[in-house]
């Protein structure tokens, strides 16, 4: 699924997920979820506002890595899309967008802002 980065100037505040994805990904009865960043694993909580209009995941921990990824790009006070696999249960790994696409997209975030981002990247499952 297709997620991004919040950002209130350059500090990064959370993660948007998005209210679609949110319906599909995520039970009510799941409080707490495991996100994968790159080597680190966190467990994040998740608030009743999450499944009633505010579709984000707040954690310090996920931030400091948002911001260290987000270093990196030319436009860092933007918004910044992300990838975000599910992974077992109740467990996701987070990273860099590998495809381009819109049926996933969170609203508000389309497929031109998303077709440049990793044009020769390699599929996300071999087969």
């Amino acid at each position: 699924m297709l997620v991004k980065s919040q950002c209130d100037g350059s500090r990064v505040t959370g993660l948007y997920v998005g209210a679609e994805n949110v319906r599909r990904y995520f039970p009510r009865r799941v409080a707490r979820i495991e996100l994968r960043l790159d080597h680190l694993r966190i467990e994040c909580g998740l608030t009743p506002r999450f499944w009633n209009g505010q579709p984000e995941i707040h954690d310090p921990r996920l931030c400091l890595w948002l911001e260290s990824k987000q270093s990196h790009r030319k436009e860092r006070r933007a918004p910044m899309p992300l990838d975000m696999t599910p992974s077992g249960e109740h467990c996701f790994t987070l990273g860099p967008v590998k495809r381009s696409t819109t049926a996933e997209s969170p609203r508000g975030f389309g497929e031109e802002e998303t077709a440049d981002i990793a044009p020769n990247a390699e599929p996300l499952f071999a087969s």
